[in-house]
């Protein structure tokens, strides 16, 4: 199985989250593209996060310097981005695909980060709860349903709002895969008790 995690935008729980679903399944895990933070970057988290032994970490296709959106921290590194270098890693385990920020991300003047979710992609949408966040699920979830890319479900980041996930939960018809409350830290411990919580919902996609 593969899935890729993406977020309503940026800051949304998208590591968190892909650490979670990497240790629930003992999956691979990738990042193709790395924009900043390259001492710190969502790789190293998700591998600090990650406890199983099982469980592999590939290179980013591309890790550029800048913290910004893809298609200008590699013009900032005098680089494009390239599509045919975005090599998936091969793996006979599962495989956990992080995306960068939402959707429409630009990664050059042509391509998206929707464009590199491949058809035998899952995609999983991270929705962190605040006041815009239905808007931004729901043009999310309905982008991606326009390109006919399997939707394997919501994980909400934050703690319960009814309100909130019933209308998107309702609208959209998506699987439910669980929560992530508003934790005052994350680590191996806490990333386990996610996972085994995720675990049934994760094995059923």
């Amino acid at each position: 199985m593969k899935l890729f995690i993406t977020g309503i935008g940026t800051d949304v729980g998208k590591t968190i989250a892909s650490a979670i679903v990497t240790e629930a399944l003992e999956a691979d895990y990738w990042k193709p593209i790395q924009a900043g933070d390259l001492d710190n970057s969502d790789t190293h988290k998700v591998k600090r996060y990650v406890s199983n032994s099982k469980s592999t970490f590939f290179e980013n296709s591309y890790a550029l310097n800048t913290p910004a959106s893809p298609h200008y921290a590699a013009a900032v590194d005098n680089i494009s981005i390239d599509l045919k270098n975005i090599i998936e890693p091969v793996t006979q385990n599962h495989l956990v695909v992080e995306g960068a920020g939402g959707v429409f991300v630009p990664l050059n003047d042509q391509d998206c980060v929707i464009d590199l979710i491949q058809p035998d992609y899952k995609v999983i949408v991270v929705s962190r709860h605040y006041l815009g966040s239905i808007n931004h699920t729901l043009l999310t979830i309905e982008a991606l349903q326009n390109r006919n890319i399997k939707i394997a479900g919501i994980i909400f980041n934050g703690n319960e709002n009814k309100a909130t996930e019933s209308i998107i939960l309702s609208k959209t018809n998506v699987n439910f895969i669980g929560r992530i409350e508003d934790e005052p830290y994350f680590d191996q411990n806490v990333i386990s008790e996610y996972a085994a919580l995720f675990r049934e919902n994760l094995l059923k996609l």
